[in-house]
């Protein structure tokens, strides 16, 4: 069955973005992937605000902290004050990076940053530290890869993670060294222990101040000879980033993620090595490389289309981008996240989430299924997470009082006014008879759906407003829906 070029184009919105916006979707029938593409180059060309929810509570007492040495000089109060604190802003950081998803143009650079912050996850407490690094993968996000590792690798944010402020010469700390390589570059397998041990030798005195600032301690460092994947010199961090992106390796481990998200999750390697070549002739061009994948044909085969299961992050931005809506609650999107097992700055560990068939399990996708007529009809949410200590990172504390939010996030339900007067609006040029096969076509990317006879008994045909809204609100409510 040929693929239309509709169903393209809202594969290349779901993949290069979170999907189509209400007041464009009537537009995907005509326009090519080519436009489409260059559309959402163009409309992602500035360069992004900074998101800044640092409240000025922690603003003051860092800016009046001239070094990490007096940190340790404040009364424990204090400190659990900014650490408290710090959760909150946390909190609202993950809230407005949500809202840029919904409804930024930008929707490109949104989409690669969020790819990002999953391939360099990071999970401290630390609100400064946090916006910081979000601040740079925006900025770096379809830019050169070379310089977006050195940012995140320098970042205090990542130094502080991966425990480098403890790799001195002399007690080495193999931690930073082991994942840049692992996580971030080669791959596991690709390396020896005997790279790790002279890595981390190099990254010694990489460090970093309260204000942000990379800081390398000369005093600290081992500035004696190594030898890192077969070369041998007085290597710094800098010098071992540069020789891991001489490593084609690199290029195929960075290329073979970027198949695997925005692909397929069966990966085809002959594709694969092409892109990767090209990745790295191109001097690790991140945008040259998504043109590669989103004007390529093979993308655009249908055993591409529909077979992704979407994030939980994608799975709500999506639903929140279709469907236009105010919510009385922004915090019930913090339950939600939680619930189906993706919190934005709460990577599971240092692999970051394992997506995939992983995104589904039995409790998840009751919830999945729910989660439309949840929102559209002010239910109750009447399920709270259980304890997760390693989520949480060990702050049992912040478990109980995560949990006494939850519950107030459940009493109140997911109220949310809906602007359904947009979304009948879109197919305003549609006739009755048409309304279901053509809104099918728009919220599914999947061949198989639901019967038509089986959505019938669901469907409300007291008015055409009526018809358009439970039609959708059904449709989401599928197993169909969850995949992208």
């Amino acid at each position: 069955m040929p693929v239309s070029n509709r169903l393209k184009n809202q594969h290349l919105l779901w993949r290069a973005a979170f999907g189509p916006m209400t007041e464009n979707i009537a537009d995907l029938d005509n326009i090519s992937q080519k436009n489409l593409w260059h559309t959402l180059l163009k409309t992602s060309a500035d360069k992004p605000q900074a998101i800044n929810v640092a409240s000025n509570l922690f603003d003051g007492a860092v800016k009046n902290i001239e070094d990490l040495s007096q940190f340790s000089k404040l009364t424990q109060d204090q400190k659990k004050q900014l650490q408290v604190q710090s959760r909150e802003d946390i909190k609202n950081l993950n809230l407005r990076w949500m809202y840029e998803m919904i409804n930024s143009q930008a929707q490109f650079r949104e989409k690669m940053s969020f790819f990002w912050n999953g391939h360099f996850a990071c999970r401290i407490i630390n609100i400064f530290y946090q916006q910081q690094l979000l601040d740079i993968v925006r900025n770096n996000a379809f830019g050169n890869f070379g310089d977006l590792l050195r940012q995140v690798s320098k970042s205090p944010a990542m130094l502080q993670f991966l425990n480098n402020q403890q790799n001195k010469k002399q007690h080495p700390n193999e931690n930073f060294a082991r994942e840049v390589m692992e996580l971030f570059t080669l791959g596991r397998g690709n390396y020896t222990e005997t790279d790790v041990k002279e890595g981390a030798r190099a990254f010694t005195g990489w460090s970093y101040n309260l204000q942000g600032e990379f800081v390398f301690k000369d005093n600290q460092h081992d500035d004696g000879v190594k030898t890192f994947l077969g070369k041998t010199g007085n290597f710094n961090g800098d010098d071992i980033i540069t020789i891991l992106l001489e490593q084609k390796q690199t290029a195929i481990f960075i290329t073979k993620k970027f198949y695997r998200f925005f692909v397929n999750d069966d990966v085809d390697d002959e594709k694969v090595n092409w892109l990767a070549d090209r990745f790295y002739q191109n001097n690790y061009d991140i945008k040259k490389l998504m043109e590669d994948i989103f004007t390529s044909n093979w993308f655009y085969d249908e055993k591409n289309i529909g077979t992704k299961i979407k994030s939980p992050v994608e799975l709500l931005v999506g639903i929140r981008r279709l469907l236009p809506m105010e919510l009385a609650n922004d915090d019930s999107q913090l339950l939600f996240q939680r619930l189906l097992g993706q919190v934005l700055f709460y990577p599971p560990n240092v692999a970051g989430w394992p997506g995939g068939k992983n995104w589904i399990d039995s409790s998840t996708l009751m919830l999945r299924l729910r989660l439309p007529q949840i929102i559209t009809d002010n239910e109750v949410v009447n399920i709270v997470p259980k304890t997760d200590d390693d989520v949480m990172m060990g702050q049992m504390m912040e478990e109980r009082i995560t949990q006494m939010q939850n519950n107030s996030y459940a009493a109140k339900g997911a109220t949310a006014i809906v602007n359904w007067n947009a979304v009948t609006d879109a197919f305003k040029n549609v006739k009755r008879e048409y309304l279901l096969p053509q809104i099918s076509s728009e919220v599914l990317q999947t061949q198989s759906r639901v019967s038509d006879n089986l959505l019938g008994k669901y469907i409300d045909n007291q008015s055409r407003e009526e018809f358009i809204k439970t039609l959708i609100v059904n449709l989401m409510s599928t197993p169909e829906y969850q995949l992208c």
